[in-house]
């Protein structure tokens, strides 16, 4: 999946070394995982210290085939096969910010991809359910995700069903174009929680909206920002 946004992103942010792993070797990356942060990412606005901390520590060079590892810090959307892409460094970090993911939640992602956004959101302390509508990518995703140590259920899937038997979620993260709010998401989004997903034209203009539910089950939906759509994003159809 791959959001831009619809103005020009100056700066970006990035982290420190490895996955959850305190023991792993150093990182020789993480010098320009730390650079993409301070200027993409703190540096355009990024103030929750859970996601700052989340995007500093998890290597995104893991997340991007072997040819682009020396393009996985810049800021923008990478291809990870299948007409897929990894999202944009701030689009994650904003998406993640968002939800304001805590030890402890429990989130629903959808639109696995190569899983970077699903580590990121369990590099935060949350408990992560994410499905994949391309089963070799939501296969890859869960090897991946199991070898660098995140916490994070993989299973392949239509997102626009959400994942009935661990519902209710504190957060639903959609990583992938809709053209509506699926309304099994909405109804598996606990009372009190928010959802963050890109809703528009399938060939046009999309704006990424915020979604609260009151406890009472009440809906409140507000417009965070315009993206552009790159078409054959991952997990709904």
């Amino acid at each position: 999946m791959a959001w831009v946004r619809s103005v020009t992103v100056v700066l970006l942010l990035a982290g420190v070394a490895g996955g959850p792993d305190a023991g792993r070797a150093a990182d020789p990356r993480a010098a320009e995982r730390l650079r993409m942060v301070e200027l993409y990412i703190a540096g355009e606005g990024i103030r929750d210290p859970a996601t700052l901390q989340a995007m500093r520590t998890v290597p995104r060079h893991e997340f991007v085939p072997p040819g682009l590892v020396s393009a996985a810090y810049e800021n923008r959307p990478l291809p990870i096969g299948l007409g897929q892409t990894i999202s944009q460094p701030y689009i994650v970090a904003y998406q993640t910010e968002v939800v304001r993911p805590r030890e402890g939640m429990k989130i629903l992602e959808i639109g696995t991809g190569s899983g970077y956004q699903a580590a990121v959101l369990a590099a935060a302390g949350a408990r992560v359910y994410t499905m994949e509508i391309f089963a070799e990518l939501a296969a890859s995703a869960r090897q991946r995700l199991e070898r660098l140590g995140y916490q994070a259920t993989v299973r392949h899937g239509d997102g626009n069903l959400g994942w009935p038997e661990e519902a209710p979620f504190d957060a639903i993260v959609v990583t992938a174009a809709a053209s509506h709010v699926p309304p099994a998401l909405l109804e598996q989004l606990k009372p009190g929680g928010r959802m963050v997903i890109p809703v528009g034209s399938m060939f046009g203009a999309q704006n990424l909206l915020q979604i609260d539910k009151e406890p009472s089950g009440a809906v409140r939906t507000r417009m965070l920002l315009p993206v552009a759509f790159v078409p054959m994003l991952s997990g709904l159809r």
